[in-house]
């Protein structure tokens, strides 16, 4: 492995690319980690110390370049600004971001196999992310692992953890799949759940709950 020279000047996020600019090939892998980034601006929408980043480049110092990025599906960093200097990233610099890594990667397992399992665990690992969460809803028996697993750093290594949905003490969420209702559409998705195991409601859920309990709202009411 090339060790990274700490004398080399180190560009800013405005001279390197946002992502590497792979398309994916199902809709799972935008639609499960925007869900997340949903639900997570409604948890936390009083919060602006968090940045759940999608299909973005991270930029760090512990590959075999500073220049080449990791694009995780999905990932979550706490510590850091909600928008970095009032305005959206570019993409995420670990050396901008006061060498906060996130705490959290998402990999949503494609037809085309992407490495999830080994190339990018690796990566992850060395980097220093506490959680990866690899989803797999349709390729998990060509993949021999299962649909849904959680990876925990422990001395430098990933280990499974066991239950769903997972409780991450750290970052003070738990994840886990649940079923989500648009229409008349279901599908499966992942979403959060507090330390109880109870999932975080969307505000669709939430409105319609307030409605079989107390009726419709007011015109000029709002949650």
């Amino acid at each position: 492995m090339v060790r990274f020279d700490p004398r080399l000047q180190l560009p800013s996020s405005n001279e390197l690319p946002c992502s590497d600019d792979t398309p994916v090939d199902n809709e799972d892998q935008n639609f499960i980690p925007n869900f997340l980034l949903f639900l997570l601006e409604f948890i936390w929408a009083t919060r602006n110390d968090w940045f759940f980043g999608i299909d973005m480049g991270i930029y760090h110092t512990t590959g075999v370049s500073h220049l080449v990025p990791v694009v995780p599906d999905g990932f979550l960093s706490l510590g850091v600004e909600r928008r970095k200097g009032g305005k959206s990233r570019l993409s995420y610099v670990v050396w901008e971001e006061s060498e906060i890594v996130p705490l959290l990667a998402l990999e949503v397992v494609s037809k085309t196999p992407g490495d999830e399992y080994d190339a990018k665990s690796d990566i992850y690992a060395r980097l220093g992310v506490l959680y990866y969460v690899i989803y797999n809803p349709q390729y998990w028996q060509r993949d021999r692992h299962q649909p849904f697993e959680v990876y925990r750093l422990v001395g430098g290594t990933y280990q499974l953890q066991i239950g769903e949905p997972f409780w991450m003490p750290e970052i003070g969420l738990g994840i886990g799949r649940s079923l989500y209702q648009s229409g008349n559409i279901q599908r499966e998705v992942l979403s959060w759940y507090n330390k109880q195991g109870n999932r975080y409601l969307t505000p669709e859920e939430q409105l319609e709950r307030y409605r079989q309990r107390f009726g419709e709202l007011p015109e000029d009411a709002s949650l």
